[in-house]
């Protein structure tokens, strides 16, 4: 006869083991509230743009692909290529005479450093426009001897190479701690590995540092390179030829400035979003072999994913 002991409450006792427990998501609604909101209010921007006679989008579509809004976008496009080229390259040389023993090269790295850094970019493009007023002309030839060429500041620096100088030298003070921080990030380990194996300086720098590197490098280079791209519009102020200047052209003539700037904006919107996209897939490449996770899924790669996951469920 079993006693009280050996019976326990239908509460207390264990489920069967082959019942399967249903599975209850934690409710937020805090969180569906304000998703709700948010929805809510970016769908009435979007109606009021839609819907604002003020925007003209008529002539967006008008001027969108305008031979002179495509000569600025390609000049906007090559002056970001050139300066971030140029500007990681003399970073690099910065932050490598910032790091070495020579005392008198790690104290000009630092000067450069800080006098760029200091100064507004608009300041250092008007200080270059005008360099002409300190330096007429610049000649090349032997000490104390005879002058063997000799070329006028003006005819040398137009509006073009002004504002490719400016924002180079800007550009590379930034690139330089950017660099130098990656440089610092790699463990010290793999240097004296190096060192060991009795490599130069140069090829331990270029296929062992730099490589290993770039992986902290890349994600701020990544924003550097989208606030170039956004930076070049300041050389509208020296008349060159960029997007934000060919828009400023435009509507000085027709008077529809909001058209105009919102045809800026979309190009500067279109082009950002293919170098966001870039930025993803380098800072994949160079996280192979880390042991931190892989940068966050794009949007189209989250589409990609969620389609492929609906198509391998099976029919019910």
């Amino acid at each position: 006869m079993a006693t009280s002991h050996d019976v326990l409450p239908a509460a207390l006792a264990p489920p069967p083991a082959d019942t399967d427990l249903p599975v209850v998501a934690r409710r937020r609604p805090g969180r569906t509230a304000a998703a709700v909101l948010a929805l809510l209010a970016a769908g009435l921007l979007l109606n009021s743009a839609a819907h604002n006679r003020a925007f003209q989008w008529d002539v967006v579509g008008q001027y969108l692909t305008s031979t002179a809004i495509l000569h600025g976008l390609v000049l906007t496009l090559w002056l970001t290529a050139a300066v971030t080229a140029l500007g990681f390259a003399l970073g690099t040389l910065l932050a490598a005479a910032r790091l070495s023993g020579n005392p008198v090269l790690a104290a000009l790295s630092r000067g450069y450093v800080w006098v760029f850094r200091a100064t507004p970019v608009l300041v250092q493009l008007l200080f270059w426009f005008n360099i002409g007023a300190l330096y007429p002309t610049l000649s090349l030839g032997v000490p104390y001897g005879p002058e063997l060429l000799s070329v006028k500041t003006v005819n040398l620096l137009g509006p073009t190479a002004t504002a490719v100088v400016g924002l180079t030298l800007h550009e590379a003070a930034f690139a330089a701690e950017v660099v130098r921080a990656g440089i610092l990030s790699v463990d010290q380990g793999q240097l004296e590995a190096a060192q060991s194996l009795g490599l130069r300086p140069a090829r331990v720098l270029r296929r062992i540092v730099l490589p290993q590197a770039m992986r902290s490098i890349v994600p701020t280079a990544g924003n550097m390179l989208i606030g170039t791209l956004k930076g070049t519009s300041i050389v509208s102020v020296l008349a060159v030829h960029d997007l934000l200047f060919s828009a400023q052209l435009i509507y000085n003539q027709t008077y529809q400035v909001i058209p105009l700037l919102v045809v800026a904006t979309l190009w500067y919107i279109a082009v950002t979003s293919v170098l966001s996209a870039g930025q993803y897939y380098v800072e994949r490449y160079y996280a192979r072999g880390a042991g931190r996770a892989a940068p966050p899924p794009t949007p189209l790669a989250r589409l990609r994913t969620a389609l492929g996951t609906v198509r391998r469920e099976p029919a019910r």
